[in-house]
């Protein structure tokens, strides 16, 4: 995002955020790319040093009270990092924000504060190995009341922050009998030290090392009631809520990965000479950079736009539907144009950036997740286009548009319009 699409307090932020990227240990990024950490908890303590942990949440438990706007802007700067990295720093606001919105006094005193002061590091425990992008349609995972409790038994796979977290917001099924399966779920938070529950995988990834991804199983789990989000049988509404800094981030980081793939291959080209001089003046180079950088901009200016929807969200401002279709078009332009953008570096590297002499192979393994994780190209798309035949099929979508139908030569010739 360009300085001059942020407010002052959005710009300071931003400013903070990338303060603290520059501050982060090359030998730390290093240590998780070789595997010796296998959960970079430093790196949660150095975002709480510098206070941009949880930067939505009120004031009383740590936060700054940001708009979206501003906690996009600094997630877009983690994207520097890599996406390993960034994803780590944005699910601090991706399980908080349910309990920002539907939690009790309790649990946003014990989570919310535990967030911000980098005591409590979260983690979503959403997918099964049966229900993915179909989660309420496939969810196996239960919730039976006992007493004043509530008893988990089920599966998570692909959890973040599966070795680590200290706990998991996670869903399950409280009412088996419920017809549509969206009002038969509830969210819970589950601690990390709760009997029952245990890491039974730890996957081996392509890239995106150091994020402790697991398979968790919940076994006779016992959660204290307390431990609900909203309201019993109220899943789907906590989902949905969550889902806006999901794909929010997902896009924001994105964004950073490809700014910061498209600067080192600019260095590059700007060194390296070929044919007699500077590989830059090639057009077949400077052409590379310059579409990639004039989509990187355009995607962010998305990603910008998209917050300012989420941020009129909070206000009611406009429907869920609507800051739905447009966050999903945020993450699928981003991590597609991400992607573009990694694979544009590395030809213009050429060999040397398949090796690990740069970081370009890792982002390029890492940037493959984003077409994956929070959902995927496809399931955005068929978010984009549901949520707007929805839109045009209502009578007052035309109320203030021009009908462009008619302004053909033989709009009059109806009965040509043939449509079965």
């Amino acid at each position: 995002m360009e300085d001059f699409l942020l407010n002052e307090n959005e710009r300071e932020i931003k400013y903070l955020a990338r303060k603290t990227v520059k501050s982060v240990p090359s030998d730390l990024i290093r240590s998780i790319e070789s595997e010796n950490e296998k959960f970079p908890r430093e790196f949660i303590d150095i975002n709480a040093g510098a206070n941009i942990l949880g930067l939505r949440y009120p004031k009383i438990y740590g936060g700054r009270e940001s708009s979206w706007v501003g906690d996009m802007s600094a997630v877009e700067e983690m994207g520097y990092l890599g996406f390993t990295l960034s994803c780590m720093y944005s699910l601090g606001t991706i399980v908080g924000e349910p309990i920002n919105k539907f939690g009790t006094k309790e649990q946003k005193e014990k989570y919310l504060r535990g967030i911000t002061s980098g005591k409590l590091y979260g983690a979503e425990a959403i997918t099964e190995p049966s229900g993915g992008s179909d989660l309420f349609g496939m969810m196996k995972t239960t919730a039976i009341k006992k007493g004043r409790s509530f008893v988990l038994n089920g599966q998570k796979r692909f959890i973040v922050g599966g070795q680590g977290a200290d706990f998991f917001v996670t869903y399950a099924i409280s009412d088996p009998s419920a017809t549509n399966r969206t009002r038969g779920v509830s969210a819970f938070i589950v601690d990390r030290n709760t009997p029952g529950l245990k890491v039974e995988t730890m996957y081996g990834l392509m890239g995106n090392k150091g994020g402790g991804t697991a398979r968790i199983v919940f076994k006779d789990a016992e959660i204290p009631e307390e431990n609900l989000i909203g309201d019993l049988n109220g899943g789907y509404d906590v989902f949905n809520i969550m889902m806006v800094p999901e794909r929010l981030t997902t896009a924001a980081g994105s964004v950073g990965v490809g700014m910061a793939a498209i600067e080192i291959a600019t260095g590059y080209a700007l060194r390296r000479k070929a044919f007699g001089s500077k590989i830059i003046e090639h057009e077949g180079v400077s052409f590379r950079l310059a579409e990639s950088l004039t989509a990187l901009t355009g995607a962010s200016a998305l990603v910008y736009e998209a917050s300012r929807v989420a941020d009129e969200l909070e206000k009611k401002k406009v429907p869920l539907a609507y800051a739905r279709k447009i966050i999903s078009m945020a993450k699928l332009t981003s991590s597609e144009t991400m992607w573009s953008a990694v694979n544009n570096a590395m030809q213009v590297m050429g060999g040397i950036g398949y090796t690990t002499v740069y970081p370009i192979e890792r982002l390029l393994r890492d940037a493959r997740l984003g077409l994956i994780w929070t959902g995927s190209s496809e399931v955005m798309k068929m978010i984009i286009q549901h949520e707007f035949v929805k839109e045009i099929s209502r009578p007052e979508y035309w109320n203030n548009r021009r009908n462009v139908e008619q302004d053909a030569l033989d709009f009059k010739l109806v009965e040509e319009k043939v449509y079965d």
